[in-house]
């Protein structure tokens, strides 16, 4: 799943976003691209609540699309 996130900025958004997301899901994957403001989440959890975990650890974003199988 792949998501844009337009307050991610910097290493530490970088880091608190993988916080939150691993809270959710330890077995989680996280590829993000800081320049792009996007990051890609391999997880088992639903991208709605996905969403929800970002826009709590202070992250609103939207959902791009699942993205090829890899």
């Amino acid at each position: 799943m792949k998501f844009h996130v337009p307050e991610m900025s910097c290493g530490h958004c970088v880091a608190a976003i993988e916080k939150a997301v691993k809270a959710a899901d330890p077995s989680a994957t996280i590829r993000t691209d800081l320049a792009a403001h996007t990051t890609e989440i391999d997880s088992t959890v639903s991208s709605a609540a996905l969403l929800q975990v970002l826009a709590e650890a202070g992250y609103p974003a939207t959902a791009l699309g699942e993205g090829p199988e890899d």
